[in-house]
């Protein structure tokens, strides 16, 4: 099933209110008010400060030399599982790390007070930066969507905070080994795409299927992007009044509505945490075309019986309209500098170079892959697939639907997700569904958190 590589961490309320409270939870100014007016020199040291995820430390320490080795600059590294932690009291102190890489969605929610308590530098001007040891700007290297997110210019000011890190695709996987044989073409548009079920259909083949209904949450995150773009995903995602009831929003119903008519029908009975392979298995066995997944799908199936000739294929969601921006929805990290930092000047710089080819590379080898363009190059296996799909003309899409304080019987899942299942079914109508999306919105809106 989805594997999110959240670490469940705790840290005291009071601690974290305290680094607030210590800064005064003021605005800051641009970045550039905090900053050394000189470049770095090559004797200042900054603290760096990383996650121990399951990519271990050891990538991190390879990164830090080759910075030192490139720039002069010397770094001081910790790395922690428990991060939050190990930081905190001396940031309590008015002791912080120049760079932190600490992602939002933690339970701890680090990042997230420092966030609402205006205490992150802007970082806008890294894009503009040259990567050390490089002729490319960062701009030049990030794959697109990545920085036009609420992830990582959270305050909807056009101005960039945190800084995108190791990623993980989802898309829409099938049997490119099926597409072979019956010399069928890759959909690149939803029109295409129904051409495709109903040629697959006269062959005894369903266009769709889907693990569980909770595989819908990447599929309809992209969806909107792909209708209406990040300003339509941000205003749908915060529940926006009337926002359900625009063009766009019935372009995503009456696609999911469509699909549903196009799925395999046996889905719905095994989309559940105990049967949810079967459905996969679908695809092995060419019973169905295309299902949600996301990169762990290869592992998890490695040893599931599978039709001949089959072959793993992963693509974005076709484009609304020919020539039209297809998404693929991605998960990732972020890294960010405190406004209170020392050395941001030398922050900026070490952050840039997070994107150089020597940093990708030894981010790689552990199998963390930064969102850059061309990075499939550098990969093996199964992850030059996976990763090459932004290079293809594919936008990231991320963010999800903002948090809201508990409502009995109301989740995001079963207001937006389950119902496709009774869509699949028949026992549902796209109408009842589209109205309990409106009503268990409003409720959303009306007890977001503050």
């Amino acid at each position: 099933m989805k594997k999110k590589r959240l670490l469940s961490v705790f840290l005291c309320t009071s601690m974290v209110a305290s680094l607030v409270a210590g800064c005064g939870g003021q605005p800051q100014a641009d970045s550039g008010s905090n900053a050394d007016a000189d470049a770095p020199k090559d004797d200042v040291t900054i603290k760096v400060a990383a996650l121990e995820t399951g990519y271990g430390s050891d990538m991190w320490k390879e990164v830090c030399d080759a910075f030192t080795a490139e720039t002069g600059i010397k770094v001081e590294l910790t790395t922690d599982k428990k991060l939050e932690d190990v930081i905190g009291p001396s940031m309590q102190g008015g002791d912080y790390p120049d760079v932190i890489h600490l992602a939002t969605g933690r339970e701890a929610a680090l990042t997230e007070q420092f966030i609402k308590g205006n205490m992150i530098a802007e970082v806008t001007d890294v894009l503009s930066m040259q990567v050390p040891g490089e002729d490319a700007k960062v701009s030049d290297k990030i794959a697109g969507g990545f920085t036009d997110t609420s992830l990582t210019n959270p305050y909807n000011d056009g101005k960039t905070y945190l800084m995108p890190m190791f990623y993980s695709p989802c898309g829409l996987f099938y049997n490119a080994g099926l597409l072979e044989q019956k010399g069928w073409a890759l959909p690149t548009t939803w029109d295409e795409m129904w051409e495709l079920g109903d040629k697959a259909k006269a062959e005894g083949i369903y266009l769709f299927t889907y693990p569980t209904t909770g595989y819908f949450d990447t599929f309809f995150y992209a969806l909107m992007y792909s209708v209406g773009g990040p300003e339509f995903f941000d205003k749908a995602t915060r529940y926006e009044e009337g926002i359900w009831e625009t063009p766009e929003a019935q372009k995503c119903f009456d696609i999911i509505a469509k699909l549903a008519s196009y799925t395999n029908p046996i889905t719905p009975a095994q989309a559940n945490d105990q049967d949810f392979t079967q459905n996969q298995q679908l695809v092995l066995d060419n019973k169905a075309i295309f299902m949600p997944n996301g990169t762990w799908i290869v592992g998890e199936m490695a040893e599931a019986p599978r039709a001949d000739g089959f072959k793993w294929g992963m693509t974005a969601l076709p484009a609304i309209d020919k020539g039209g921006d297809s998404y693929s929805y991605t998960w990732f990290e972020q890294a960010w500098i405190p406004s209170g930092a020392e050395h941001i000047d030398a922050a900026k710089q070490f952050m840039a170079f997070l994107y150089s080819d020597k940093a990708c590379e030894a981010f790689a080898k552990s199998n963390a892959i930064q969102p850059v363009l061309n990075i499939a190059d550098k990969l093996q296996g199964d992850n030059v697939l996976f990763y090459s799909i932004y290079d293809n003309g594919a936008k990231a899409a991320m963010g999800n639907f903002a948090a809201f304080d508990a409502i009995p019987g109301v989740e995001v899942r079963t207001v937006f997700l389950d119902p496709v299942n009774s869509l699949v079914s028949g026992d549902m109508t796209k109408e009842t569904w589209i109205k309990g999306i409106i009503e268990g919105s409003d409720k959303m809106r009306a007890n977001l958190k503050k």
